[in-house]
Formats: structure tokens, sequence, C-alpha cells
């Protein structure tokens, strides 16, 4: 017979509440800062745009990107990329190309009212991080551990999905 330790019983118990109060904690950031980003673009009469797609307009940058390689860094929650890509391109946010080696490879880059969207989300990133830690009372260690737990989390997620764990 296998003999349990109540104390392993509970501390598990309390690991599966913090489990559950992470992730729920990261879906409620995630719609914070959608928010933020809409109060941001309204203030600026970006009325034509969702937050996603800003998100997805600051992410590419200053740089020339693979539908791919857009899709697989940013987190557009409940959206379809390829969808806001299509949106973005058509009211010329976006430019679109073709790769010079690999005509099929689609090149995605800022046109000049995306790159006004980029600079709305930037302005608000600028705020915030100046900010933060006086009225947010979040400082450089905090986001240290943060970051570092996150990670962690992420790697811990990608290798349960990778080698079905």
């Amino acid at each position: 017979m296998i003999h349990v330790n109540p104390a392993d019983v509970q501390a598990s118990a309390n690991v599966m509440d913090l489990y559950m109060q992470a992730i729920k904690n990261l879906e409620v950031l995630h719609r914070r800062l959608l928010d933020l980003v809409k109060d941001a673009l309204e203030r600026e009469h970006i009325l034509d745009i969702t937050p996603n797609q800003a998100l997805m307009l600051y992410n590419i940058g200053d740089r020339q990107v693979s539908v791919t390689e857009l899709r697989s860094q940013g987190a557009y929650t409940g959206t379809n990329a390829s969808y806001n890509v299509k949106k973005l391109v058509e009211a010329g946010l976006l430019c679109h190309s073709r790769g010079r080696m690999d005509r099929r490879t689609a090149l995605l880059s800022l046109g000049q009212e995306g790159q006004k969207v980029r600079d709305v989300v930037a302005k608000v990133y600028e705020k915030h991080a100046q900010t933060v830690v006086q009225l947010g009372g979040v400082g450089e260690n905090d986001f240290l551990t943060m970051n570092k737990a996150m990670n962690r989390l992420d790697r811990f997620w990608s290798d349960h999905i990778e080698y079905k764990m």
C-alpha cells in the first residue's frame, strides 16, 4: 500500500489553487491590455481597427515579417490572424509583398497609417513603463521574477504540447 503524506496533499492543493489563479490572472491581464489599447485608439480617433490588430501592427514594428512568424509571435486571443492581416492590408495599414527567395512567402511591413497606430501603442507602453513603479507598485525585481516564472510556464506548456506529456 502506498502511504500518502498529508502535507504533500496539502502542498499539491496549494499549487493547484496558485496555478489556477495564475491562469486567471493571465487571461484578465490580456483582456485589460486590450482595453488599454482600445482606449488609446479611441482617444486618437482611430476607430476602424481592433486592439488585436493594433497589437499586430506594434509587434511588426519596423521589421518585415512573414504571416507565419507574426502568428507564432503574438497572442491574438479570439482572433483569426490571417483574417486580420487581410483586413489590415486592405485598409493600407500593412504592406504585403512576396519573398525574394521563396515567392510563396508573404512578407508584411507597416504602411504609413500602420506606423501611426504602432506609435499610439508604443506611447501607451512607454507611459506605463515610466509610471508603473510609482503608481502601480510593481518594481524591477517584481518584473524579473514574474518574467522568469512566465518563461518557465511557457516552456512547460510548450513541452506538454510537443511531447504529449
